[in-house]
């Protein structure tokens, strides 16, 4: 391994530059410099100066370069300039070149780069009308006092974007460079391997969506930006073609409309190459709060009814199209339009008028679309939002014209809950599938909104199933306000990037090499170890659902306390932030901003809001027998509560106050489903208020030891004695998913096995006494992605008649009218669900419990086996 090294050249994965191979210290790298178009630290035979004696190489695009192409040439130039300590210069031709250039274009629209095509200097087989490829290629001689060129084509705009956006990541540019004050290494020379490397996406639309972003994005743009406008756009667009997404839903909480409320945003998504959209329930440009504006014009402000209204719901989405292709050209803005309709206020309409009307509705939108742009409506790309009951429609016949996508969702809690089936949903739809999926939700059963709880793991192995059957067209993630959701985000864009490069080794990798790129190889892996082991406490349950209620404690009030579960989660947190704290002495002065936002304040967080609340369960119980030890827990509550406003107020302190406002999302005593007003304590009691409080903590004992019961046996899923594969399936552990590992049948999207099939987990245990055994399953919350009957498992002891247990999970926007609806809700807040098999006569010694995969998409983390 090369410690010059500093970048890959990966298909389908971002490189990671490692900022610490420029530390004071030397460490080593966790990539080799010896593959082409990877950048290193010292010069290599045929390699290309990128940096040397710190002045960075020119940056050369044509004068007719689209606008998306020098957006990017400047943001290359600027990372040069971060990089070297200034910024290259900005060449408008090669003659005036003394030496090695760097030349971005798009093939077909590039005079240079097809000059260069034409002399026979360049190869580009395979590029022509690839969507949103590119080739980064070292030139030798190019043009008269040129020895070497590096030429970055795209297919084409984005193409060329996105393969400079790579250029910066090599050079050691973090795409949260600005977002999360990640810093750049300076590089006094810098080398690149000649050789060339190509890539393009698989995923054709990837992005996110802005949502519930008051009072935190808002608040904070406003303070910043005046407003959610342009100037707070362009940081948005960078970091989406940054991480290699090309598709937005702009922020829309009302009173905000992203085309109505600055004129110069669809202008700026456009000349950067973004392509825009409005979310699932606002059609053909429209935010939803345009229909409560200019009532005086006789249009707007009426009923959002199309039965009763319909001819100014018409004229209403008219003028969002026209508006569309002001732009002049004939093309108009690069739109990825909305079509259907829900009630106003992303509200259902009734099955019976939407199944009767919605048709016509998309046909009538779709008149307009072919009416104003004066082209077939199937050449302007359109979307049908699945989401909540619209999914109902679609399942019970409602169709929609091949060409447009039908966007699936989860069931805004992580789950998927519909992909197509084959057999039942066309596979060759020219609009194809896609997804919509939640990093943040408000909503039944609880909002979640302040902090990440999303785990990677859980991400990847639900898009895996949604790549494999199919829905390849658009992937979006709502974000709620971006920050703090920086890790989960960057791994769906990765992902939807190159699934098919995001295998289970690739997803258990990219935490360290993202932790590597951020804070450099000698700390990544164990900042990985941090996120990851966050992740999973933070995914036990939202904290938002969280109170002093939540967790059992031990059993009694005796001299010394016991725990209990909620003690030993406490505890885990300690150990961890022990350990983030450790990491955190290690760091380079500018590092520190980047690392309390990206690790130290989750971690700092989340577990001051499990003190405070267990600490309140304490108190609640000491009290209720007068116990002084209560008044040790009262004041405990008040300075974790006091705490979590301190850590608030330093997080809008670092970098100048940058961040002011970010985390003023309301997060705990919670009564409903909504938002509390305001951030309030929880209730306290108190047996003496003068008792110094450093008596009241000398009388505070815990218990070490931790109570087995020998007749409760629980194995982690991943321990299995022997793991049987069939059908071209395999059992393989998932890193991180759930409570701990787990495991999953892969490949996904397979159909349904018997056990004859053979297909099966062997987990050997020793049963204590005869009886009867209850084998219970944990399992990662998953839905019925086919629209049945729900999840099979098979579960057998020894050689015995195989049980079948079903997990059966149907979400519900609000009543719960059915056992599988109550299944559901618990399996989100608690973020597992448990199926049981009963086995009857059994008799003590050593057993096999066997578990045999039957349908797709169960995730198992552990069984428990009771005699109990």
């Amino acid at each position: 391994m090369d410690a010059n090294s500093l970048s890959p050249a990966r298909p389908g994965l971002r490189s990671f530059v490692l900022a610490a191979l420029l530390s004071l210290t030397p460490v080593t790298a966790a990539w080799a410099c010896d593959v082409p178009i990877s950048t290193c630290t010292k010069a290599k035979p045929g390699s290309l100066p990128l940096i040397l004696g710190g002045q960075a190489v020119p940056v050369f695009i044509d004068a007719g370069a689209d606008p998306a192409v020098k957006h990017a040439a400047d943001d290359l130039r600027a990372d040069f300039g971060r990089v070297a300590g200034q910024a290259p210069s900005a060449l408008s031709s090669l003659v005036d070149a003394k030496g090695p250039v760097i030349i971005i274009g798009v093939l077909g629209n590039s005079p240079t780069i097809d000059g260069l095509l034409q002399d026979g200097k360049l190869t580009l087989d395979g590029l022509a009308g690839q969507w949103e490829g590119y080739r980064q290629v070292v030139v030798d001689r190019p043009a008269p006092g040129i020895p070497k060129a590096l030429v970055i084509v795209g297919a084409d705009r984005r193409g060329a974007v996105y393969g400079t956006y790579d250029l910066s990541e090599r050079i050691g540019v973090s795409p949260w460079v600005w977002w999360a004050d990640v810093p750049v290494v300076r590089q006094r020379d810098l080398y690149l391997l000649p050789g060339s490397r190509a890539d393009h996406p698989r995923v054709k639309y990837r992005g996110f969506f802005i949502n519930d972003e008051d009072p935190a994005f808002s608040g904070w743009a406003k303070a910043k930006f005046g407003g959610i406008n342009a100037d707070l756009y362009g940081h948005v667009f960078e970091l989406l073609l940054r991480l290699k997404g090309n598709y937005l839903w702009p922020a829309m909480w009302a009173p905000k409309a992203f085309n109505d409320d600055d004129p110069r945003n669809m202008v700026l998504a456009d000349e950067m190459g973004v392509v825009m959209g409005t979310s699932h329930h606002e059609p053909l440009t429209r935010a939803q709060h345009e229909w409560h504006r200019n009532k005086d014009k006789g249009i707007t402000g009426g009923r959002w009814d199309y039965a009763t209204n319909a001819d100014n719901l018409r004229a209403f989405w008219r003028g969002g199209i026209e508006r569309m292709m002001s732009k002049g050209d004939g093309k108009g803005y690069e739109t990825l339009l909305t079509v259907g309709m829900r009630g106003d206020g992303d509200e259902p309409m009734s099955e019976e008028t939407a199944t009767q009307m919605l048709e016509t509705i998309v046909a009538d939108q779709r008149k307009i679309i072919a009416e104003v742009t004066g082209k077939p409506p199937e050449q302007t790309p359109q979307l049908w939002a699945l989401y909540k009951e619209v999914q109902d429609y679609y399942d019970h016949g409602m169709r929609v014209p091949d060409d447009v996508t039908l966007l699936f969702a989860d069931d805004n809690w992580g789950q998927i809950r519909r992909l197509p089936v084959a057999g039942r949903d066309p596979v060759n739809r020219v609009g194809g599938y896609g997804v919509y999926y939640h990093f943040d939700y408000v909503g039944g059963p609880r909002n979640y909104k302040w902090i990440n709880t999303n785990q990677i793991s859980k991400v990847w192995q639900q898009m895996d199933l949604a790549y494999e059957t199919g829905a390849r067209n658009i992937w979006i993630v709502n974000v709620g306000d971006i920050k703090p959701v920086e890790y989960p985000l960057d791994f769906f864009l990765d992902m939807a990037w190159n699934p098919e490069a995001m295998t289970l080794d690739a997803l258990s990798k990219w935490p360290s090499r993202w932790s590597s790129q951020m804070f450099g190889d000698a700390l990544g892996p164990e900042i990985a170890q941090v996120m990851e082991t966050y992740a999973a406490y933070a995914s036990r349950r939202k904290p938002e659902l969280i109170d002093q209620d939540t967790f059992p404690l031990g059993e009694g009030m005796g001299p010394v306390l016991d725990g209990g579960p909620f003690g030993q989660m406490v505890e885990e947190w300690r150990t961890l932030v022990v350990k983030m704290e450790g990491i955190k002495t290690r760091l380079r002065p500018d590092q520190q901003d980047a690392y309390f936002q990206l690790v130290e304040h989750p971690v700092l967080a989340l577990s001051n809001l499990y003190e405070m609340y267990y600490a309140a369960a304490w108190n609640k119980r000491l009290m209720t027998r007068n116990d002084p030890r209560a008044d040790y827990f009262a004041n405990e509550v008040e300075r974790t509560f006091k705490r979590d406003a301190d850590l608030t107020a330093q997080y809008h302190s670092i970098n100048g106050g940058k961040w002011a406002g970010m985390m003023n999302q309301v997060h705990m005593s919670y009564v409903i489903w909504q938002t509390p007003t305001k951030q309030s304590m929880p209730s306290i009691s108190r047996v003496s208020a003068d008792t110094p409080p450093d008596r009241l903590a000398a009388q505070i004992k815990f218990t070490t030891d931790r109570k087995s019961d020998p007749a409760v046996i629980t194995l982690s899923a991943a321990k299995f004695d022997k793991a049987v594969a069939g059908k071209g399936l395999s059992w393989l552990v998932v890193p991180y998913l759930g409570r701990g590992d787990a495991v999953v049948a892969l490949p996904q999207g397979r159909a349904s096995t018997t056990p004859a099939d053979g297909v099966r987990l062997d987990y050997g245990v020793t049963l204590p006494s005869d009886g009867a055994a209850t084998v219970s399953l944990r399992l990662a919350p998953t839905l019925d992605t086919t629209g049945g009957q729900g999840i099979r498992v098979g579960v057998s002891l020894d050689d015995g008649p195989v049980q079948t247990v079903t997990s059966h999970l149907i979400p519900t926007p609000g009543a719960v009218n059915s056992p599988e609806q109550a299944a559901w809700v618990e399996a989100v807040k608690n973020h597992a669900h448990t199926v049981e098999a009963r086995f009857d006569g059994i008799k003590a010694g050593r057993h096999t419990v066997k578990l045999w995969r039957i349908d797709d998409n169960a995730v198992i983390e552990s069984l428990t086996i009771s005699q109990r």
